[in-house]
């Protein structure tokens, strides 16, 4: 059987409605892929705290987690990932990509021409055509 793993992404949104996004290096599991940033959940973390931490260690900023905007399942070939998103706001710091190859912002209408890891895409598509996305 296959394991399953548990992450989170943050579907960070600033002033000008670009949404912040991180581009998997060639050393990473998924590589070349883009992605929401976050990461695993861990044991007695709640996925908004598991989301706070991860973005800390790996963009070296402070978010506030807002409301899901999705919970998809994904089977890849080795590895069964659940990944539930949340829309988020910095509070603290400019997003610093630490072990991503490439980060950067992306308005709405640009972000479904970017090669997204499969099991972002049901997120994706839910932001690219809501600009009245529940943010909180």
């Amino acid at each position: 059987m296959k394991k399953t793993v548990h992450v989170v992404g943050a579907i960070i949104e600033n002033e000008k409605n670009e949404i912040f996004c991180a581009l998997r290096g060639p050393e990473m599991s998924l590589p070349n892929y883009w992605e929401f940033p976050g990461g695993k959940i861990e044991d007695g973390e709640t996925p908004e705290r598991a989301l706070a931490r991860e973005i800390k260690e790996e963009f070296n900023c402070s978010i506030e987690v807002g409301a899901k905007v999705e919970d998809t399942t994904y089977e890849y070939e080795k590895v069964t990932v659940r990944l539930e998103t949340y829309m988020a706001k910095l509070v603290d710091g400019e997003p610093v990509a630490l072990e991503h190859a490439e980060a950067k912002w992306v308005s709405r209408e640009e972000i479904t021409k970017l090669d997204f890891a499969p099991a972002d895409i049901p997120a994706v598509e839910k932001i690219a055509n809501q600009n009245n996305l529940k943010k909180w």
